[in-house]
This record gives structure tokens, sequence and C-alpha cells, in this order.
């Protein structure tokens, strides 16, 4: 599924030209090194406190720190041995000598001269052993002022190169492209469902910051569970905008805070700060009710392991205890000029913060069902895998999903290989025995 189109590989023949009475081929063209910008495929990886060193979409600058790595990935196609040079110049410095890793093998290399724009500073060769991501790292060794130098780029080369290469090379998305790939599945709920029920849990390691779990989306808004901080985790229930109208709050819980939102569309937020676990289970419960004046009602409510105490408990009430699962009321919004049921129906895996695009996510999505109406309850076991446009235009391939058992699974960013094709029916073993949740007993608080 990856395009190899990132750089020019291999060689290629002119057309043959027929003089006299021999066939003559023109020389092989000597393949072009590929340049890697870092604005688009680096991360500050280690640090000591808060670094100085930036990424923006020109590259690595104040780089002054001998305790900071800077990591650039790069999808290499074929084993063989990899050329690599740095690109960028000297500045705040006349000399600095940087050191150059992948894996267990590294080089230095002396950056010189002084404050001329994309110098190439060859490096050296590594061995590649297998396709896949490469991480490269860099390291300041020792200077003479104030940086080790701006760096955009990293040329490469060699026999690693001929297959080709996929890193993000798209300017004008390098901000998506360090975030990584979001991954969704998508439901086909029956007509006129009203609730839609599912369960999220996330393996313990896989909750870095800046990830949201999207467990019960819909066409016009989403519900689910985030990490914002290494300190805070929401309770995340957001319903856009229509198209000239305005989403208004009609009711909320006692922890629920509520704002509007901007950005990626307008509407209506509500979240809880809860300190939720990778490792547990969690339960989400949405609701769309048409409330007979050509306007719907979307309400979301939250379960947590009893004895958690996720939520933490404000002493104001609106809370219900279910065979063993607390249930949180988040919000109700009413959306107007639409009177509608579910429509739309996923869910969705998502790195949102472009520092911490370079470490893995993933989480287990199961027991989906979907209520209609009249209270009749449908077991989701299907499910359509798709990627965002970061994944479909080959800017990254750090992206996968699945169905194991009774569950479906997302997972992106990490750099990790083989992807998952995007695009195809995914299919899980039922559970065959519907939640024990009674949803007209829900709390309304």
């Amino acid at each position: 599924m990856r395009k190899l189109g990132y750089r020019i590989g291999g060689l290629w023949l002119a057309s043959g030209l027929l003089l006299g009475s021999g066939l003559f081929a023109a020389p092989a063209a000597e393949a072009l090194p590929t340049t890697v910008p870092l604005g688009g495929n680096a991360y500050i990886t280690q640090s000591r406190n808060k670094p100085d060193e930036t990424i923006d979409d020109t590259g690595l600058h104040n780089w002054d720190s001998p305790y900071t790595t800077i990591s650039t990935y790069v999808d290499v196609m074929q084993p063989g041995d990899l050329q690599v040079s740095l690109v960028g110049s000297l500045s705040g410095s006349t000399q600095s000598t940087v050191k150059v890793s992948i894996g267990d093998q590294s080089q230095t290399v002396a950056l010189a001269p002084a404050d001329v724009a994309n110098t190439v500073f060859p490096v050296g060769t590594f061995r590649i052993n297998q396709p896949g991501y490469v991480k490269i790292d860099l390291r300041g060794v020792s200077n003479n002022g104030g940086y080790f130098g701006d760096i955009s780029g990293l040329q490469l080369d060699g026999t690693a190169t001929a297959g080709g290469l996929l890193f993000a090379d798209d300017p004008g998305n390098f901000y998506w492209s360090r975030r990584g790939p979001s991954v969704h599945l998508g439901f086909n709920v029956p007509a006129e469902t009203e609730y839609f029920y599912s369960e999220v849990t996330v393996p313990a390691g896989q909750d870095p910051v800046g990830t949201y779990y999207m467990a019960n989306g819909f066409n016009v808004g989403y519900f689910g569970m985030q990490v914002n901080a290494p300190n805070k985790r929401w309770i995340l229930f957001s319903v856009w905008d229509p198209p000239g109208g305005s989403t208004t709050l009609v009711a909320k819980g006692n922890q629920t805070i509520v704002n509007n939102f901007g950005g990626e569309g307008t509407g209506g937020q509500s979240h809880m700060i809860c300190n939720w676990r990778a490792g547990s289970t969690y339960r989400f419960v949405t609701r769309a009710q048409p409330d007979g004046q050509g306007n719907t009602l979307f309400s979301a409510w939250f379960g947590s392991p009893q004895g958690e105490n996720a939520c933490g408990d404000n002493g104001q009430g609106g809370n219900e205890v279910q065979a063993g699962v607390k249930w949180h009321f988040v919000a109700t919004w009413k959306y107007p000029g639409t009177s509608t049921y579910q429509r739309g129906v996923y869910s969705f895996l998502e790195g949102f913060n472009p520092d911490t695009g370079y470490l893995g996510r993933r989480a287990s999505f199961g027991n989906e069902w979907a209520i209609s109406s009249s209270g009749a309850w449908t077991e989701m076991t299907s499910a359509w895998y798709d990627v965002d446009p970061t994944g479909y235009n080959n800017q990254r391939a750090d992206f996968a999903g699945g169905a194991v058992g009774n569950q479906f699974y997302l997972r992106n960013d990490g750099f990790f290989t083989p992807s998952v094709a995007s695009h195809q029916w995914f299919y899980r073993q039922p559970n065959g025995i519907r939640p024990d949740v009674d949803l007209g007993k829900l709390p309304e608080q």
C-alpha cells in the first residue's frame, strides 16, 4: 500500500537511439540523493528540563543542549547501505561536532563553515538490515559558541534508498504529519437507532499525552476520553453547530464543564475531568432523540468501574451505579433544524499533539450495541476501517486496525511496520449477551 514516489529511486534509461546499423542506449542517469525535511519528520525525543530546541516547518532551531536527542523517522523499503548527510547551517558557533546514530551504529560529523544555508555535511554510511521505519538520531557533542547548528533536513543516498523512501514531503501539512495518521471504525447501525453503547480499553503504556480515544461518534459530534497532559485527563463530548445555527446546552452533569469550541468547525463542548486509567474498561452511551419540534437532543453518559472513583465525587450526586458500573451524566445538547436518530456512527483513535506523534497509541473497542427507539438491541460485529489523509496520502504508514476475538483494535503512531491497509471490513466475534445497563435509569444531572 506504500507509494514509492518520494524520491527519484533507481536508474532510468533514455530512449534508444538508432545510429547506423547499431542500437545504442543513452547512459543511465545517476540517481539523485533524497532530502528528508526535519519539519515534517523529526521530534525531540530526549531532553533535560524544558528544552530550548524547536522544530518548525523549516527544521531544527535553537539547538544548544548536548542532552537533547532529535529523532527523524524514514520508512526505508529495502535493506542496504544508507549514506547520511546533514543539510543546514552552522550559526551561533564557528565549529561544532554532532553525533548521528541509527540503532547501535554511530558516527560524528564536524559542521563548518558558518552561516551558509543549505550546506551539505556528509556523515557516513550506515547498514540497514531490514525494510521498515528507521530512526536517525542527532545529538550535539561539542561547539565553541551557543548552538550546534540549524538543520533543515537529512540527505539520504545509497543502496537502501533504491527501492524508495516514504516520509512526510508536503510542507503544507507538516503539522498533521507530525501528529500522525488517525484511524477509524465505522458502524452501519439500524434505522431509528436512538442509543449507541460501546466499551473502550487502553492497554498499559499506550496512553501518551495528546491522545483521543473516541468511542461514540456520530454525524455531528463525538464522545470519548483524552490524555491532555501528564496529570490531566478528560471525558469529552462535543456537538458541532449546524449550518446557519448554533447548538445549545439543554442540561449538564454536576461535574461537567461546558465551553464552545472552534478550529475544526464550531459547536458546543462538554467535558469532565476524570482520572481514567490504562488497563481498565470504560463504557460509553450516546443518545439521539428527536424533540418533536424539528430538532435533535444529543446526550452522553460515561461508565467507570464502581470502585475506581475515576471521576471523583463532588458531593452533588448525579451518578448511578448499575451492575458494578458507575454512570456519569455528561450533557445534553440541542442541535437545531434537524430531526434524526443516530447516523454516521463511528469510533476513532488520534494523536492531537504534534510533539508526541512519535509515541505509539493503541486501544481495543468492543461490545458495540445499537438500541432502537422501540427498545430493540442489535449487536454490531462488523466495522469499516479507514485512515485519514495523512495515511492515504502516504505521508506516514504507521497505522493499523483489525479484530481480535470479540474486540476491534486501532493502532497509530510510533513508526511501526507494517501498516494495515485502509478501506476494509473487519468482523469481531459476537458476545451474544447485551450489556447490563438500564437506559431508562441513567442519571440526568
